[in-house]
């Protein structure tokens, strides 16, 4: 492995990474060659400073993971990334702390007027009077997110005896409620708020999302803090509100374009301004090098994904329990590409038993893996399979059915395509923990191991096939590991004989002159070689 640390993190992050046969190239070795290194790095580390954009990752072929050691991820094109099969994980959280006690002591800076009392003593005057300040305590504390900066925030809060009531849709009551939090709407907390604190990421819906309009919501003299993103407030409006008195003070750590040279709130002496340092602690930037070189660390050594932004993220122990399934996943679908004859429109995938109780968006992923690595000449990975998908126009369907039969075995995977003439399916499972078995094909059971190389075959239910294909193998040097062989139930007309299939597993590849023998027994309908890579 080679890991690339573009900007400087701490020497314990940096020694977390090194493992025998493996190589780090620190900042100090880059010399200006960033992109030159990348050409054959497997892992990207970066802070905020490096912009990771489609010419940088243009030559970066051996790239499978940028790690971005704190939360926003701005400087990295995150379709570019995912298109390439890149997984792009963060530390959200690693900074939580920071973040919380910089809007704490914002707040108290502006209740105290802190900033004015410094400079004027700084200047050798002695005013008392004018900088007659507040308490937090009794006031109400207007929180808009509550993750972990958030919920680190409203304790802190608590401590100052302060009334708390939040917005955020994704959070439950009893984590409000156990966190000291009263839930609201957006309104309702604009209303209610003596503080308010903004904690959550851009999106559309959140983008200026403090402007004109939200001002005229709030109480005559609220008091705005901003340590999240500097696009969730417009600059403009806010100004206007400080003119005239509806907003007391304001204190923002974050802007729109950062450095900060022109904002119409640098003329305010009641508004502080901070230099997006809000996570830049010692604790905190060693925290985020740790953490985020665990994570690339875990992923590069055991395929684990954690706080990916473009990818499905698993805990390790979760993907130990999933893993087996992703491998039936991938296995299954390459299966079921290489034995369908036509192009394919949809993809549908059922999940059975206690399968259901996990995540299973890995599962998802290499089951579109499988299937679109047989004819796609973008390889796909567990990382952009979805992305594939939907660039060409295959809509997936995911069922969950964890009361349905398993018929003994403890989950069933069921894939199913469907294409311009048929829809073809297989079932699975894994067996003896980690074996995958193809349990099911086009409504026929058939027991066989999903191996390296198999042989499959469709062909009329009649005497003597299974000798001639013995023979044919037998002749052509090709051992036999495992003979699986199905039919369909039920009745045909008179003199038609009954479908059946077979599934060779056998020890080496299979040349197309032995399938083509095999296509001339004449009860033989189809016969593939298959490949499981």
């Amino acid at each position: 492995m080679k890991i690339i640390v573009a900007e400087k993190m701490s020497s314990s992050a940096i020694n977390l990474l090194r493992e025998p046969g493996w190589v780090v190239v620190t900042p100090d070795q880059l010399n200006g060659n960033l992109a030159k290194e990348l050409e054959t790095a497997d892992a990207l580390l970066v802070r905020s400073a490096v912009q990771v954009n489609a010419a940088l990752l243009a030559g970066a072929g051996k790239l499978r993971v940028i790690g971005r050691a704190g939360v926003g991820v701005d400087n990295i094109e995150l379709d570019t990334a995912t298109r390439k099969g890149i997984a792009v994980m963060n530390t959200p959280g690693g900074n939580a702390v920071a973040v919380a006690e910089h809007t704490i002591g914002l707040m108290l800076s502006m209740a105290r007027f802190l900033p004015k009392a410094n400079q004027g003593m700084h200047e050798g005057k002695w005013e008392k009077k004018s900088l007659q300040g507040t308490e937090l305590r009794g006031k109400t504390l207007g929180i808009v997110g509550l993750g972990k900066i958030g919920l680190e925030t409203a304790k802190r809060a608590r401590a100052f005896s302060m009334e708390i009531i939040g917005h955020d849709p994704f959070v439950s009551a009893a984590i409000a409620k156990d966190s000291g939090i009263k839930l609201g709407s957006l309104d309702e907390v604009f209303a209610a708020s003596d503080y308010l604190s903004l904690h959550v990421g851009l999106t559309p819906q959140t983008q200026n999302m403090i402007n004109a309009e939200s001002l005229k919501k709030m109480k005559k003299g609220v008091r705005i803090v901003n340590c999240a993103r500097g696009e969730l407030i417009d600059e403009a409006a806010l100004a206007a509100a400080l003119q005239d008195g509806q907003v007391a003070a304001a204190a923002i750590d974050v802007f729109v374009k950062e450095p900060l040279t022109d904002s119409p709130l640098q003329k305010f002496d009641n508004v502080i301004l901070t230099p997006h340092i809000a996570g830049s602690t010692n604790e905190a930037q060693e925290a985020v090098g740790q953490q985020i070189a665990m994570q690339v660390k875990e992923y590069l050594k055991h395929g684990v994904i954690q706080n990916s932004v473009n990818a499905p993220s698993v805990s390790y122990d979760e993907y130990l329990t999933i893993k087996p399934y992703v491998v039936l996943g991938e296995r299954l679908g390459s299966f079921l590409a290489q034995i369908s004859e036509s192009s394919l429109e949809s993809i549908s995938i059922s999940y059975t038993g206690h399968i259901t109780e996990s995540k299973t968006e890995l599962i998802r992923n290499a089951a579109i893996k499988g299937i679109l690595n047989v004819a796609v000449q973008e390889k796909a990975n567990l990382v952009n399979a979805s992305s594939l998908a939907a660039e060409r126009g295959l809509t997936v369907h995911e069922e969950r059915k964890p009361k349905a039969s398993t018929g003994g075995v403890g989950s069933v995977l069921s894939i199913a395509i469907k294409t311009h003439t048929r829809t073809h399916e297989v079932k699975g499972a894994v067996l003896r923990e980690d074996t995958p078995r193809l349990l099911h094909v086009d409504g026929i059971d058939v027991e066989a191991p999903l191996g390296q190389n198999l042989i499959y075959m469709r062909n009329h239910d009649v005497p003597g096939v299974i000798g001639k294909v013995g023979t044919i193998l037998g002749k052509n040097g090709i051992n036999i590991a495992n003979f699986s062989l199905g039919r369909r139930t039920g009745e045909t007309a008179p003199g038609v004989p009954q479908e059946a299939i077979a599934v060779v597993y056998v020890d080496g590849e299979v040349p197309e002159s032995v399938i083509s023998e095999l296509r001339g027994i004449p009860a033989v309908q189809q016969a593939k070689a298959v490949r499981l890579d």
